[in-house]
């Protein structure tokens, strides 16, 4: 199983970006999936998370601004961001908790895409 991240990259102050994972392998189903970010010097943080029915969780930092969905026909989650801000830069990571058969599962997390918001 893997999760391959894509859509970062450099935006200006107020502007958006949207960020896709998708998981691809050998999967019986997806539960939970979400991303997480990492700048500089801080720990790795929950962004934004997304059960497999839909119930959505968010970091204080992020709502109102970004919106998690996903895609379960594809096995993608996107992470739709707006208004960004300058504290947004950070290197963003997809996970899910997946079950590849029916008795095994397992956290999965993507490679990670770097977000940079300039001032």
């Amino acid at each position: 199983v893997q999760l391959q991240a894509s859509g970062g990259g450099l935006v200006q102050a107020g502007g958006s970006l949207r960020l896709s994972c998708a998981a691809s392998g050998s999967i019986f189903s997806i539960n939970a999936m979400g991303w997480y970010r990492q700048a500089p010097g801080k720990q790795r943080e929950l962004v934004a998370a997304i059960t497999s029915g839909g119930s959505t969780n968010y970091a204080d930092s992020v709502k109102g601004r970004f919106t998690i969905s996903r895609d379960n026909a594809k096995n993608t989650v996107y992470l739709q961001m707006n208004s960004l801000k300058p504290e947004d830069t950070a290197v963003y990571y997809c996970a899910a908790v997946i079950l590849p058969t029916i008795a095994t599962i397992d956290d999965y997390w993507g490679q990670g895409t770097q977000v940079t918001v300039s001032s």
